[in-house]
């Protein structure tokens, strides 16, 4: 993942984007693509969506991956150590013997 964002690093900086890149700005874009992802499958099932958007939804999700790492790296995250952590909250807070096979929110779980 570290190879990944110094790519997307030297992509920006050899442009000198890196002045527009503040983090309240990477989370306004990183929402907007998320936004322009889920336009993809508005009006149209899921398989509708996928067969009829994949590579506009392969673009979109690159881009929201995009601004993720900058915003990450903006912010001295190390996102893969912060993925682990949060798995490690979302396995306590989903525990499989409860939450297997069910769309309820961690304090629905009996």
């Amino acid at each position: 993942m570290k190879d990944l964002q110094q790519k997307i690093i030297a992509f920006r900086d050899a442009r000198n984007w890196r002045q527009f890149h503040t983090p309240k700005d990477l989370a306004i874009s990183l929402t907007l693509e998320a936004g322009e992802l889920l336009e993809n499958f508005q009006w149209k099932t899921s398989d509708e969506a996928v067969q009829a958007n994949f590579e506009h939804i392969k673009d979109e999700l690159a881009d929201v991956v995009i601004y993720a790492l900058l915003l990450s790296h903006e912010l001295g995250i190390d996102l893969e150590e912060a993925i682990i952590n949060k798995m490690e909250k979302n396995e306590k807070k989903y525990p499989i013997e409860k939450a297997f096979g069910s769309k309820k929110k961690y304090d629905e779980l009996k």
